[in-house]
């Protein structure tokens, strides 16, 4: 007999799946005269031949990319500089994790209005300190924009898994190679990274799924301008914008496509690495 959880959570998930697949073959439009009836394939085929797809796919792989090379390099940095023995190691740790407690929203609020305005912004201060022309970033520079917000909000969780995976290192492989002359490059090259394979894969995996729907700091910022259209965003403005149920649903299968040919190809990569 099926357990009432497993009941619930296929119905938790079914639902919705099956929902979006009902109404991507319908032209339904809202406010222009609801339920016209079955199309077909033709969302599909209207959604993938538009103009903003593919620039969209582009767009997250790019972000998604960005945000993952960041954190990784940085959170591995990071772990390895708070596992040393320093004064206020605790103070310190929070202070890096606080970020990933802040809503995206309020983030990109944050960013937009505080850091990254061209007139009163901190970065702009800093620019002028330099003699330099403020940089108007989420024109001149918004894919760069978007990833540097998402990544000051990842960065805590990376480095709070690497950090514990790398207290977990045997101190003693680290003095015996010390004690033999290898130099600190070679130290974390040989020891410290492998060790920390598993973790990195953990951290690409968690944060790839994430961050394929990432939206909101998208939508507080450049509203998906200047080439900063994801596909989650452009199925918002299909659905809501534009009021096309049916092809909205059809972005949103093509979505769950891209994220599970996404996570087959990680979880080859975790499988292998748990394996070795």
């Amino acid at each position: 007999m099926m357990a009432p959880a497993v009941i619930l959570l296929l119905g938790w998930m079914l639902v919705p799946l099956t929902m979006t697949l009902y109404f991507s073959f319908k032209k339904f439009l809202p406010l222009r005269g609801g339920d016209l009836g079955w199309v077909g394939f033709d969302n599909y085929v209207r959604f993938v031949s538009s103009s903003a797809f593919w620039p969209s796919v582009q767009a997250t792989l790019v972000i998604v990319g960005g945000v993952l090379a960041i954190t990784v390099v940085l959170g591995v940095l990071l772990a390895i500089l708070l596992n040393q023995p320093m004064w206020g190691r605790g103070i310190v740790r929070i202070l890096v994790i606080a970020p990933f407690f802040v809503m995206p929203t309020v983030s990109a609020l944050v960013w937009k209005n505080m850091f990254m305005d061209p007139v009163n912004g901190l970065l702009a201060h800093v620019w002028r300190a330099f003699g330099a022309e403020p940089l108007v970033w989420l024109t001149e520079a918004s894919t760069q924009s978007i990833i540097l917000i998402v990544s000051w909000q990842w960065l805590p969780f990376a480095t709070l898994i690497l950090l514990t995976a790398i207290q977990s290192l045997d101190s003693e492989q680290l003095e015996a190679a010390e004690m033999d002359g290898a130099p600190p490059v070679k130290r974390f090259a040989y020891i410290t990274l492998p060790h920390l394979s598993r973790a990195i894969t953990v951290v690409v995996l968690i944060q790839t799924i994430f961050l394929l729907s990432i939206f909101a700091e998208i939508f507080v910022t450049t509203q998906g301008a200047f080439g900063t259209k994801t596909l989650t965003y452009l199925i918002f403005q299909r659905v809501l914008e534009s009021q096309n149920i049916g092809l909205g649903s059809a972005g949103g299968v093509y979505a769950i496509i891209l994220a599970n040919i996404v996570a087959v190809f990680l979880m080859r990569i975790v499988g292998k690495n748990l394996d070795a």
